[in-house]
Parts: C-alpha cells; structure tokens; sequence
C-alpha cells in the first residue's frame, strides 16, 4: 500500500501521472489571489499576507471572501472528480484520494506565485466533500464549535483537521481515504504554526480584531 503511493507498486488507483499533475496545477490556481489582484490589491502584502480566502475579505469585503472560498473548495472538489474521470470514474480507487491531497499541496505551495500559498483548508474542505462527506461534516461542526468558542478561525482550522482522519476511520473506513486524511490534518497544523504559536503567546488575533488569520 505504501509503496503503490509513493509510486514503487505503480500509480495508485491506475491513475496517471498526467492525472495528478493535473490535480496539483489545478490545486496551485490562487483564485483569491486573482480576485483581489482585479480589484487593484495584492493580499500578500495585506493582513496576514496569505493568498486565502480569509485574507481575501479582509482585503476586499465579506462577499468576495466568499466567492474565494467557494472557489477554492470547488478545485479541490474537481481535482478528486478529474482523477476518477481519468481513471474510468471509480471512486474509493485510491487514484482519487491522492489527487486531493496534491491539489491542496498544489494551494499550499502554489508555482504560480514562486510557491507561496495558502493554508489548504477550503481546498481540503472540496476535497472531502467528494472522498468523504460525512467525515468533512464531523470536521466541520468540530471548526464552528472550537473556532466560535475561540473567536480564532486557526483553532477551529487545525481542530477540525484533526477531526478529520478520525472521523474518516469511523464512517468510511477506506484507508487510502483515511491517508489523505492523515495527509491534510499534518499539512493543516504545519501551514498554522505560527498561529498556534501565537495562541500559546495569547497574542492570537480574535474575530473582529484585524491582523493575522
């Protein structure tokens, strides 16, 4: 199993490598990015200076903050669906489940803006959407909670990943599935340690009062 992942076995789930290049660069597309850039803002020199979407409606409004984020899960969401389509669209393949853990690699580590990306967490919210609803609802009720008890959106970010993997054990059981999972939880509280060390300051900024995400 390990070894059909890092490719020693041959390309997991029959997907091509044509297949997850495509699902990283697809991942790599920094929408919030491009949507601040047409209004004349380059978000990475705002705020936290991340090209997700919750820099994005500090920069440019609430709205437009949603649109990023309703994009970005939609490329995550279409990197799975484009890996089964490539693969003769059998889900739980395993093909699938590695292309959405390079489409959030491809956000998180974007070419397009010399690999300076965002956190990964709607890309990953896209991605589960497809691999695993039920276990992305369990991690979503797990980020409203601790991120509105905290007031702080990366509490509820990294809690919620780590939600993730367990809730995917239980409800799917699928363990290419369970991997991605491990996968995105690990890349979620590597891409907020900063915050989490801000927390551990409480210096973290709360909801309403500017600055960093």
């Amino acid at each position: 199993m390990i070894g059909a992942w890092f490719g020693l076995e041959g390309w997991p789930g029959g997907a091509t490598p044509g297949a997850l290049l495509l699902a990283f660069l697809l991942g790599a597309v920094p929408f919030s990015f491009l949507i601040a850039k047409a209004r004349g803002v380059d978000i990475r020199t705002l705020g936290s200076g991340n090209i997700g979407a919750t820099n994005l409606a500090r920069a440019a409004g609430p709205a437009l903050g949603a649109v990023g984020l309703l994009l970005d899960a939609a490329k995550g969401a279409a990197a799975v669906l484009l890996a089964r389509w490539m693969t003769g669209g059998v889900p739980g393949s395993g093909g699938d489940a590695v292309a959405g853990v390079l489409a959030i690699l491809g956000h998180n580590f974007t070419p397009f803006l010399r690999f300076r990306g965002g956190k990964g967490v709607a890309a990953g919210a896209g991605v589960f959407a497809v691999l695993a609803p039920g276990a992305l609802l369990v991690a979503l009720a797990v980020f409203l909670l601790a991120a509105g008890l905290s007031r702080t959106v990366a509490l509820g970010s990294v809690l919620g990943a780590l939600a993730l993997p367990l809730a995917a054990h239980l409800l799917r059981g699928d363990r290419d599935v369970v991997l991605a999972a491990v996968a995105v939880a690990a890349l979620t509280v590597v891409r907020h340690r900063s915050n989490l060390m801000r927390l551990a300051r409480g210096n973290e900024n709360r909801f309403g009062a500017g600055g960093r995400t």
